[in-house]
């Protein structure tokens, strides 16, 4: 076994080590954990936070610039999407109605 073993050996173990001192770190202790009131209230919106700042950067830029552009499928599968969402609150009805915009533009026109 040569030195670069080694160390991949003890990068290995220590990030097992780490993987499950974070993961249950709420069971160690044994004093019961509270989570205080401001944080009850914001993990509601937790999800939609997270969606929308994976989704929106995606939508609006093209390697890393605006879209400069109205011809881009994108935007308008993100809008029917977007009514859809709004009119009937379904997720999966959200997807499918923005593929079924996206799709013909992007393939059909090539935008």
């Amino acid at each position: 076994m040569n030195q670069t073993d080694g160390y991949t050996l003890l990068i290995i173990a220590g990030l097992a080590v780490m993987t499950v001192l974070t993961r249950c770190f709420f069971f160690i202790s044994s004093k019961p954990w509270s989570v205080p009131a401001w944080v009850t209230r914001g993990l509601p919106f937790a999800p939609i936070a997270a969606l929308a700042a994976v989704v929106i950067p995606e939508v609006v830029t093209t390697q890393g610039q605006l879209v400069n552009t109205w011809q881009d499928a994108r935007l308008f599968a993100a809008a029917a999407g977007v009514a859809w969402y709004v009119w009937r609150k379904g997720t999966l009805g959200t997807i499918v109605v923005g593929m079924v915009v996206y799709l013909p533009l992007k393939l059909g026109l090539g935008w």
